[in-house]
């Protein structure tokens, strides 16, 4: 089964780390990835842009509107992503608590809803 691990923190103090905690921080998530990658239970993965950078779009009465940033004021920000394979919940909550996103923010885990097809 998929799962999809939504990584949360704090833009504001992600800005604020220095360029050392910086080059650790990405430590941390290149030697988390390779262990994904050394499970097959990487799918794929990807750091998003500041929501500075993000529109939301809503339609009211079928009538678009369009945001700047995310539609909720939240202290914490979605930041990035991983979809991994799992045999069930209870392995993707493992992944989840080794995530060096959860040290510094959240993670959600969330399973993906498989489409039927045709």
């Amino acid at each position: 089964m998929q799962y999809m691990l939504l990584i949360y923190g704090d833009e504001a103090g992600l800005a604020k780390t220095t360029p050392e905690q910086m080059t650790e921080m990405m430590g941390a998530y290149r030697v988390f990835t390779e262990a994904l990658v050394a499970a097959g239970a990487l799918v794929t993965a990807d750091r998003l842009q500041p929501v500075a950078n993000a529109t939301t779009v809503r339609t009211t009465n079928g009538a678009m509107q369009l945001h700047d940033g995310p539609f909720a004021e939240t202290k914490e920000q979605l930041g990035g992503y991983y979809l991994i394979e799992a045999p069930d919940l209870d392995a993707a909550l493992g992944w989840a608590k080794k995530c060096p996103g959860a040290a510094r923010g959240s993670v959600e885990v969330r399973p993906v809803f498989a489409m039927p097809a045709g």
